[in-house]
Formats: C-alpha cells, structure tokens, sequence
C-alpha cells in the first residue's frame, strides 16, 4: 500500500485535523463544467419568466433551472439566443414554432411582486407534440431565497419528466485548501449542489479531513487534531454548536452516522495502535467493538438498513471491502477483482458500493454489485477517491486531481455524464453529499 491516496494514506492524513470554528462566506465557490453529457438529452426550453412588477427582474429563474437540468445530463436546454418566441403564460405559446427546432418540453413562468421583499412565483410545463399541460405550480419566495425556489422548482420539473427525485435543492460538503501550499488554510464549506451559496463552517491552519452528514442533514461530524489528539467532533449547521464525541486515546477517526442518526460507526485504535471499526451510541457513548484482527480496519459505512456495516481490510496483504453485522459477528469479504478497493460507499437503494478501484494502476471510482460483487469502472483519472452518492442515486461526487491541483468531479451511476467542480482557488478535496431535506 504505497500509494497515499487512497486506503492507509487517507486514513491516516485525516488525522491532522485542527479547527477553528468561524461561520461567514467562502472565499472560493465552485465552478461547473460539463465535460460530457448524454447524447439523448431531452430538447426543453424554459423561457425567461415574465416580471409584473416595477423596475428589472429581481432573479433570472430561468437561468438557474435551465442550469440545474442541463447539469443532470438528462435535459439539453435551447439557448435562449435561438428562441422564436418567449411566451411568459401557456395562452401564448406557439407549439409550432418550437416543433421547428425540436423541441419537446417548454417551461415558462412569471415572478409577481408580493410583499416588501416577497415574491409568487408560477411556472407551467408543457409537452410540445401534443400541446398538453404537464404541470403547473405556484409558490412564495422571499427575496433572499429566490436561488432556493428555482432549485425546487428544477426538481419539481426533474421528477415530473423522469420519475426520479431532483437534487437541486440538495448540498454538499467538501474541504477547500488555499494559500501557501507549504502552510494552507483549511475550510470546511457547505454550498448548494450548483456550488453556489458557499458558506465556511469550519477554517484552521490545520488540515480539516472526513465531513459526514447526519441522515436529517442538519448536522455534520468531523475529525480534528486538537491538543495534539485525534477527535470527532459533532457540530449543528445552523447554530454552529459542535461536541467532542470520541478522543480516545491514539486514533479517532472516518466517523459516518447510522441510517437512524443513533450511531456513529468510526475507526479507532484505543491505543494500542490497530486500527478497527466501531460504533458509537452518541446518547450515553456506548461503545462497540466490531473488528480485531491485526491488520487495517477502516473507512465504515452502513448499509441503507442500518444492519450492517462496510468497511475496508488489508487482512489479505491488499485493500479490500467487506461487511460485518452492525451489533458484531463475522466479517466476510465482498470485493474479489483487483488488487485495491477502499473507501466504499453505499448507494441509496442499497444495491451497489461506490469504492475507489485500482484500474490498470490508476485509482478509479468503480461501483460494486453488493449481492454479485460485480464491478464496474466509472471514471477515468488516476487518482480518484472520496466517493459520496447524491441521494438520489444517480450521481457520485468525488475527489480527483487536473495537473497537480485538487478538484471535484461528478459522474452518474451509468458513466455517460462526467462533470468537474473547480474553486476560484485552491485544492478541493474529500466531497460528501447531503440526504435530502424535508423543509
């Protein structure tokens, strides 16, 4: 295991952590760019909303929705440029003009003034070859939360046309180093799934490794180095109130929280140096051993159930997955093709594992069949890690480099749409996507 990247390196320089707790905006947000889609994306139009109120237009909706389904790979937006018309109401839709340029779905819409800093906004969707009202909805939207609703109103849109929940209105974490790359300041940042209204959780001059959401996405847990030990911390998004939850002597580390946000599994090595798998009962810290063998135990992650729990051994002489009774028993291994899987990930439906793979000597993002331990190769970098599923499943977000510079990439789960996340600045690194909210 000389490569540092992925398993034992991963593991070990997330226990540098040191933080400092800050609350503000983020220096550098990020910056999307699709570099391949799916050659059967939808045609659709969403045309710029109509404004009835007094001077511009107080948020360009269409703008954002338009981004939002492009980025699924799903939808391939008409540039506004080559519009024949730009109806604000379905009574002034022409569906000729649109067959023209094949077009299959038109959005259309109009933001309405409402109270001082308060805004309704109603947006129709209709199928152009056969002139049908597919959907139509109107909703309140303050001033400052205008980027928000057009997020809703994309996934409203996405579910309706696929079937599947949309992800626009989700977040994600990532760790964003910048300055002097000897001595870089490290940011823990939250932001919209577009990267947009990016907000700085945690800074330090310490590295800031392994953030995991809790399933209600309220909260997120997180290892640090404070007082020269390692220890996870748990901290509120909202208020900024964090807790110590493990500084156990020697190694506290890769915390993920348990389907029912009861638990934390997490490695630890208790002082004695071996690192193994454990569980946590945050309520009264009960603690479980899970694994004890006398090798690397580590990177947990439960399954969609809470029963069992995946992690990575080396128990073999090489990185591989495999998965363990949640109260204990016995461990059996899942991963069989290559020499190097780690890091997995279950997806949301519970039937597959997104692990970093060593494809050929590049490290690769590759799914695993839990039940036929099939895998498949989705990426193409070489050195590729982090994996983290969008709640709806049809997307992974990970960690990858361009040059010698630390970026995000996004892949979906068929491999045909790849996009990168890149900051106005500094590496970006370890992304975890959060569950869906429920308010």
């Amino acid at each position: 295991m000389r490569h540092t990247h992925g398993f034992a390196g991963s593991i070990f320089a997330s226990l540098l952590a040191i933080l400092g707790l800050t609350l503000g905006t983020a220096q550098a947000e990020l910056r999307i760019e699709i570099t391949e889609g799916q050659a059967e994306a939808l045609p659709i139009a969403v045309v710029p909303f109509g404004w009835d109120g007094a001077g511009p237009k107080p948020f360009p909706m269409a703008a954002v929705i338009a981004a939002d389904l492009a980025r699924t790979g799903r939808f391939a937006p008409v540039p506004e440029r080559d519009m024949l018309q730009k109806p604000t109401s379905g009574a002034e839709i022409n569906f000729r003009d649109w067959r023209m340029i094949d077009t299959q779905v038109v959005i259309v819409g109009r933001i309405l003034p409402a109270a001082s800093n308060n805004y309704t906004v109603e947006f129709r969707v209709f199928d152009v070859l056969r002139g049908e009202l597919l959907m139509g909805y109107r909703m309140p939207a303050e001033a400052a939360q205008m980027r928000d609703a057009a997020h809703r109103i994309s996934d409203l849109i996405y579910e309706k046309l696929t079937g599947v929940r949309g992800i626009a209105s989700t977040r994600i974490a990532y760790i964003n180093a910048v300055g002097d790359p000897k001595s870089p300041t490290y940011r823990l940042i939250i932001a919209d799934a577009d990267g947009e209204n990016a907000r700085t959780l945690l800074e330090s001059s310490e590295p800031i490794m392994s953030p995991a959401w809790s399933p209600d996405g309220r909260k997120v847990a997180y290892v640090s180095f404070e007082n020269g030990n390692s220890q996870v911390f748990v901290q509120e998004l909202r208020s900024g109130a964090r807790q110590r939850v493990s500084a156990r002597k020697g190694v506290n580390s890769a915390p993920v929280w348990s389907p029912d946000g009861k638990r934390l599994a997490l490695t630890l090595s208790k002082g004695d140096g071996n690192l193994d798998i454990y569980t946590l009962v945050l309520a009264n810290q009960v603690l479980t051993r899970l694994t004890s063998w006398p090798s690397i135990e580590t990177e947990p992650s439960w399954s969609v159930d809470g029963k069992e729990i995946f992690f990575t051994s080396d128990r073999t002489g090489v990185p591989q997955i495999y998965r363990i009774g949640a109260d204990g028993g016995r461990a059996t291994r899942l991963t069989y093709e290559g020499a190097y899987n780690a890091r997995p990930r279950i997806s949301p439906d519970g039937r597959n594992l997104a692990v970093v793979h060593n494809d050929r000597g590049n490290y690769r993002i590759a799914l695993v069949d839990v039940e036929k331990a099939y895998t498949r190769v989705l990426t193409r970098g070489s050195q590729d890690e982090s994996p983290s599923f969008a709640p709806n499943g049809e997307v992974i977000i990970y960690a990858s480099r361009v040059g010698r510079r630390g970026i995000l990439s996004l892949v979906s789960t068929d491999g045909r749409v790849q996009q990168r996340l890149t900051a106005s600045e500094g590496d970006v690194r370890e992304p975890a996507w959060s569950p869906f909210f429920n308010n």
